[in-house]
């Protein structure tokens, strides 16, 4: 079985000789996150993402988009009101945020190869804009401050920037041999932010991306990302149009065999606390084969794959993701036999 067939039996729910296991890792510093026009960064984030490739040989490829996370409409100026908000405008087709994402990615593609199918990451149009404030501008406060100050005015900029997400995703599929779309959302951090308040607002605008990227596939990953004091109710997240999910199980503290059927039995991926310290970095051969065989005879293997709350350390020792690989392998052979 090559690393297509056994991702296609994942992602039908139907029994295989292994389950897929895949983990990804960020390339460069999250200020550089934002600087795809900076070339060292460009072809920083090309080369690795190449070498982890040839290293690692994931079960399936996600495509850092590390250097594009800043729509440039965002990166104008330190935004601070709802003013500069309102401001904010696609940069339409011909722009070299676009392009240089177009290249980058057929490049990886063709690296890659057709064996193994390729995700690409986008993130939700509010995503852009709290990721830009937070990570870059290092405020953890104004992008709830402004949400909250005029969502109408927020979430008409998030559109406009939905607007550029199509054309990319449209040219993704056209021009490249991507299979896929890893999109990562993430709810309001904020306690007064009801379903209600997310269905209308957040949901509303992760369906508008979404169901255009069923135009082209419906091989989707949605990722909620979860990580220290930033949770996520899994449920609202249960009738997304997607493939599968991966979540934070360790933030949220929902198993995957939880999870599993939140999602009403749609395949699940992660399992691993993916922090400095624990066992996916730290723990014996013993202590990984004894968690992973765990998390499989509570979850089961249909469906099921092995990865990390989000991205994982640059520097972890490759060859313990192979050692997961092996165990997982394992163990479905030890069960069928």
């Amino acid at each position: 079985m090559n690393r297509k067939e056994l991702l296609d039996s994942f992602l039908k729910n139907e029994k295989s000789e292994t389950v897929p296991v895949a983990f990804w890792h960020h390339f460069v510093s999250f200020h550089n996150h934002y600087n795809y026009d900076d070339s060292k960064v460009y072809e920083t984030v090309v080369n690795e993402q190449k070498k982890y490739i040839d290293e690692v040989r994931p079960d399936f490829v996600k495509i850092m988009s590390d250097g594009f996370f800043g729509h440039p409409s965002l990166c104008e100026k330190n935004i601070q009101t709802i003013e500069e908000i309102k401001e904010i405008k696609s940069v339409g087709k011909d722009h070299d945020w676009i392009n240089k994402q177009v290249e980058y990615v057929k490049e990886i593609c063709e690296y890659a190869g057709d064996e193994v199918y390729k995700y690409y990451n986008i993130f939700s149009p509010l995503q852009y804009i709290r990721l830009r404030f937070e990570e870059y501008d290092e405020d953890f406060t104004k992008f709830v401050r402004l949400l909250r100050e005029d969502t109408d005015a927020v979430c008409e900029a998030a559109k406009r920037i939905a607007d550029d997400i199509k054309i990319l995703v449209k040219r993704l599929f056209e021009e490249t041999k991507v299979d896929g779309v890893y999109y990562s959302v993430q709810a309001v951090q904020d306690k007064s932010i009801d379903h209600e308040f997310h269905k209308k607002y957040v949901e509303s605008l992760d369906l508008l991306l979404l169901d255009y990227i069923n135009e082209f596939t419906n091989n989707i990953i949605l990722h909620i990302c979860g990580y220290a004091k930033y949770t996520n109710n899994l449920e609202w997240y249960k009738d997304y149009p997607v493939k599968a999910f991966n979540w934070a199980v360790f933030t949220e503290n929902i198993s995957l065999e939880e999870g599993k059927k939140i999602f009403g039995g749609k395949p699940v991926i992660g399992g691993f606390d993916n922090a400095k310290g624990s066992i996916l970095y730290t723990g014996s051969e013993n202590d990984l084969k004894e968690y992973i065989y765990d998390i499989l005879d509570k979850a089961g293997t249909k469906g099921v794959g092995l990865g990390a709350d989000c991205t994982i350390s640059e520097d972890i020792d490759k060859s313990r993701l192979e050692l997961i690989r092996n165990i997982a392998r394992e163990y479905v052979k030890t069960k069928a036999e």
